[in-house]
């Protein structure tokens, strides 16, 4: 086996482990991930490829290509969370090998290649969108395969027009996966790159023009059908309400600063923020050499993808992810190249040691955990023997780090930080059942529905709503005093005032809650005297409530 051959199969492997590894322990959770679900369940439900279903009705907030591999992941493995999370971790094993070949396409070093996609593959937003159902890490792999099939084809000129087809053909999956603007940052970093390096010639010939033929005939057929048929709905939802009016309108205000998308680049890449912000200040010194187009090609993603969502004024940390290959690039050759020197660089070193000693803090922080919160844990966790297992497990793998510091041996300290997240994952099998209740409503639903005959409509919190309807598949209504409705169009009862919750508990012999505490509050106050409430059971944060009219 060729050492590309063997790098590639460790990488998929520890990837696998990373990303598949307890994918099912945990049930599907709100609100976020069971609206991606419940599409696509609607969508087996209906019958249909072609057309989103949410709450009974066709909705269009992202495109059609995610919905597919979840309807795909349903049909093989039946409706799961498994299933749901079956697909993002698969295309989260592809982001990590796509990577090491662009590195190996810039730097031509096989090593420095493998540092860069261990990196990537052990940040913490990409392992934690490799573990989840969004869009944003299958459109980010998609818009990385189409940046390194453009950077195959430049760099052997043999390989060109194959390049630039696989170059659109990958655009075009993005587009599918989530719109325009999977075109417009490839097509922007391509433009900036080829514009600096003088070299805009490269994109007069035929390829391009068979590229965007093929482009459009992936990309375009599913936005005209829906258009055919559902007009001015879907284009009023899809362009209007979830790219315009995004640029324009913030849906997170807390987040609509200059510096969160800075700021979260950073803090989102542990454990190798540090790596990361020193490599940024390395950068001057590998633009001034003569080979440097790979470095530019890597600023020009950074540029673009900063280009596309900081003037946006919704803001979220996942959308910025497409540019996360390429810090993976610039911190991991930075990280190869500070290995290679027969003394390491004083902050490469103190980067080093910070990181060993946040390692370190792990146990400590366990340690103070158990001794302050005993009775807690005894209480309310299933398995709290399982702290002291990691506490030592956590003790052995710092002091091992700081052997592998403290003896020089650079390369096996990189190693052990990469295993720091990975190893956290152990925690998934013994916490899985105590963190559930506060992410999930599946106990709530199935406690609901085995003890009590469910026939009208449940009122919901507006942030369970979407689980509720996923686990229940009934018909659902919110509540949510004073409260604006969801910036994408709901096709369900939103109650945002005393008197439409009154009218509509008048219209049920009996209404079934799931609700959050100040939820529960608003009901109190609002039920005296027409209505009567019984509390069945808490479950987590979720106060599962029957309410009937008094007998008069």
């Amino acid at each position: 086996m060729t050492k590309p051959l063997k790098h590639i199969f460790i990488l998929a492997l520890l990837a696998y482990f990373c990303f598949m590894f307890g994918n099912g322990l945990v049930s599907l959770t709100i609100p976020d991930e069971v609206f991606y679900a419940q599409t696509a369940k609607e969508m087996l439900q209906q019958h249909t490829w072609m057309s989103p279903y949410l709450f009974g009705q066709p909705q269009f907030e992202k495109p059609i290509f995610l919905y597919w591999l979840l309807k795909a992941g349903f049909l093989v493995f039946g409706v799961n969370s498994f299933a749901a999370r079956f697909f993002p971790a698969l295309f989260g094993i592809l982001g990590v090998v796509a990577v090491y070949l662009l590195g190996r396409l810039g730097f031509r070093e096989d090593k420095k290649a493998f540092i860069c996609a261990l990196v990537m593959m052990t940040s913490g937003l990409y392992i934690g969108l490799a573990r989840t159902v969004f869009t944003d890490l299958i459109f980010g792999v998609f818009i990385l395969l189409a940046l390194l099939s453009f950077y195959w084809g430049y760099v052997f000129a043999r390989r060109k027009g194959a390049g630039v087809v696989l170059f659109f053909i990958f655009s075009a999956l993005a587009v599918l996966t989530k719109g325009p603007l999977g075109l417009a940052i490839t097509a922007l970093t391509v433009i900036a790159f080829l514009a600096i390096k003088k070299q805009l010639k490269f994109l007069l010939h035929r390829s391009f023009l068979w590229g965007l033929l093929v482009f459009s005939l992936i990309s375009l057929p599913w936005y005209v059908l829906m258009f055919k048929l559902y007009g001015n709905a879907f284009w009023s939802e899809f362009f209007y309400n979830d790219h315009w009016r995004r640029l324009v309108e913030a849906e997170h205000r807390v987040n609509d600063t200059w510096y969160f998308y800075p700021f979260s680049a950073v803090i989102c890449f542990f454990p190798w923020s540090l790596f990361l912000l020193i490599s940024f200040f390395s950068l001057p010194k590998y633009l001034k050499q003569k080979e440097n187009a790979f470095y530019v090609f890597l600023i020009c993603l950074i540029i673009a993808v900063f280009a596309v969502f900081q003037p946006a004024h919704s803001k979220l940390i996942s959308y910025i992810f497409p540019l996360f290959p390429a810090l993976a690039l610039l911190s991991g050759g930075c990280i190869a190249d500070s290995l290679k020197e027969e003394k390491a660089g004083l902050w490469f070193t103190l980067a080093l040691f910070l990181n060993l000693l946040l390692i370190l803090l792990i146990p400590v922080a366990l340690i103070t955990a158990v001794f302050l919160f005993r009775n807690y844990l005894t209480q309310y966790m299933s398995s709290p023997g399982s702290i002291d297992w990691f506490i030592f497990i956590f003790l052995a793998y710092g002091g091992l780090t700081a052997y592998f510091l403290f003896k020089r041996k650079l390369l096996r300290g990189i190693y052990s930080l990469a295993a720091l997240l990975p190893l956290a994952l152990c925690l998934v099998p013994f916490v899985h059942r105590d963190i559930e209740p506060y992410i999930s409503p599946k106990l709530s639903c199935e406690y609901l529905l085995k003890n009590y005959k469910v026939d009208g409509v449940i009122l919901s919190s507006k942030f369970f709503v979407r689980g509720v309807r996923y686990y229940t598949d009934k018909e659902v209504a919110v509540i949510d005093i004073p409260g604006t409705p969801f910036f994408s169009p709901h096709p369900v009862p939103f109650l945002n005032t005393p008197e439409k919750v009154r009218e509509f508990l008048r219209k049920q012999k009996v209404t079934y809650c799931i609700l959050k505490k100040g939820n529960l509050r608003d009901i109190e106050g609002i039920i005296p005297g027409e209505f009567k409430s019984e509390l069945l059971k808490l479950v987590g944060n979720e106060y599962i409530l029957k309410i009937e009219p008094l007998a008069k």
